[in-house]
């Protein structure tokens, strides 16, 4: 079977993240997606694994990661004649992605309004910050401001609340949201196949960051009371708290059919006698006495490395996974037999697929993403331009 959107043109007018991720995931699955960059050093993102504290290497890992398999082409949007390009490619487009401040789209006349006249079956993706709605409609926001902390998972995931807020890693809930805008993509999509026609669907970082935190935003809807996050030494509940080994790692337990795995647990620890403690005999015992099942355990997991616990453990059929760090997470051999990690197509180079499989369809081998421009008088040609055109387009520097 050919790949599930060959014959797909999607226009990705779109930068940093989780709009060029979910174009990404339209690719992953056979999409033609032109990716539009401003002249000059093209998309900021490119150099977003260059800021200062992200992990140092000569490759643009963000940049690669987001932009795999896509086409790309300067556009200088603040031209008339540049414009007219991206109105002749939306013309001609499947899916138009953008991610551009509103204010910034009706001035580039790239906003719903201007291209919807111009395809009828065109679906118009809007990712926004804070939605479309609203005072703060026209508010900058970043993964780590909407997403992150105004909707609660900054403050909710700090290790305990005498600790400072939780910082948020760069992309945690742009890649999140990236799936958000491609569900609402593949809604216009199937809205298209009932009515021929296309829509305006959209997502935004704060609707992506709520949905995250859903289960805590839902409780204080309903006037919950909530608790503050204690320190893990006076967890709540000793056998979903993670404990730190011989050789300083981390793993995390999450044994809720507790009356079967506790005796299990205290064989694979070699601490048997825990399970004739009174303190610790029921469920509701080990609950009041957490703070020193904590002590006991944390006692018990010093006397090994990780490495043995995970034997361990997995032989004995527990619930546990390991604090992986990032550089654990490059040599994951079930991610890479799972397909969670895949090559570069001719290269030994691996990249993260997207979390999603059809089964029985074979996704797109990953392409590197583009250079600046790299496809620029490709794609014009694709769209009908003519030599001459391109020559007079690029002489004027609407495209590079």
């Amino acid at each position: 079977m050919s790949n599930i959107f060959d014959g797909l043109r999607v226009i990705d007018c779109s930068s940093f993240i989780a709009a060029p991720g979910a174009a990404t995931v339209l690719s992953d699955f056979g999409a033609d997606v032109i990716k539009i960059e401003p002249p000059g050093v093209g998309d900021a993102g490119r150099n977003l694994s260059r800021l200062p504290g992200n992990p140092k290497t000569d490759q643009s890992y963000g940049w690669l990661l987001d932009n795999r398999n896509k086409r790309g082409m300067v556009i200088d949007l603040t031209q008339p004649d540049g414009q007219a390009v991206l109105h002749r490619l939306a013309s001609q487009a499947d899916v138009f992605i953008t991610n551009y401040p509103l204010a910034v789209r009706k001035k580039l006349k790239l906003g719903y309004e201007q291209l919807a006249p111009l395809n009828e079956r065109m679906v118009y993706a809007s990712f926004t910050g804070y939605g479309e709605r609203g005072a703060e409609a026209a508010k900058p926001g970043f993964d780590m401001t909407a997403y992150w902390a105004r909707s609660g998972l900054m403050d909710g995931c700090r290790p305990d609340a005498g600790l400072p807020p939780a910082r948020a890693l760069t992309g945690m809930g742009d890649h999140p949201s990236a799936l958000g805008l491609f569900g609402a993509i593949m809604v216009g999509l199937y809205q298209r196949e009932r009515t021929g026609r296309g829509s305006e669907v959209g997502s935004s970082l704060i609707a992506n960051g709520f949905w995250a935190n859903g289960f805590n935003v839902q409780a204080a809807l309903c006037g919950a009371t909530f608790y503050a996050r204690p320190p893990r030494e006076q967890l709540f509940n000793a056998l979903t708290a993670y404990y730190r080994c011989r050789d300083g790692k981390w793993l995390i337990l999450t044994l809720l059919n507790e009356e079967r795995h506790w005796p299990v647990l205290t064989k694979c620890l070699g601490r048997e006698v825990l399970v004739d403690d009174p303190r610790f005999a029921k469920q509701a015992d080990r609950f009041k006495h957490s703070h020193a099942l904590i002590a006991e355990l944390d006692a018990a997991f010093a006397t090994r490395d990780r490495a043995e616990w995970r034997q361990i453990l997995n032989a004995a059929g527990l619930v546990f996974e390991i604090v992986a760090s990032a550089e654990d997470t490059a040599t994951d051999q079930q991610a890479i037999d799972a397909g969670v990690l895949v090559p570069f197509e001719n290269d030994t180079l691996m990249t993260v697929d997207s979390p999603l499989h059809v089964a029985g369809v074979a996704k797109v081998k990953p392409r590197k993403a583009p250079d600046v421009g790299q496809h620029t008088d490709e794609v014009l040609r694709e769209a009908g331009y003519d030599a001459a055109e391109i020559a007079r387009l690029r002489d004027g520097k609407a495209v590079a």
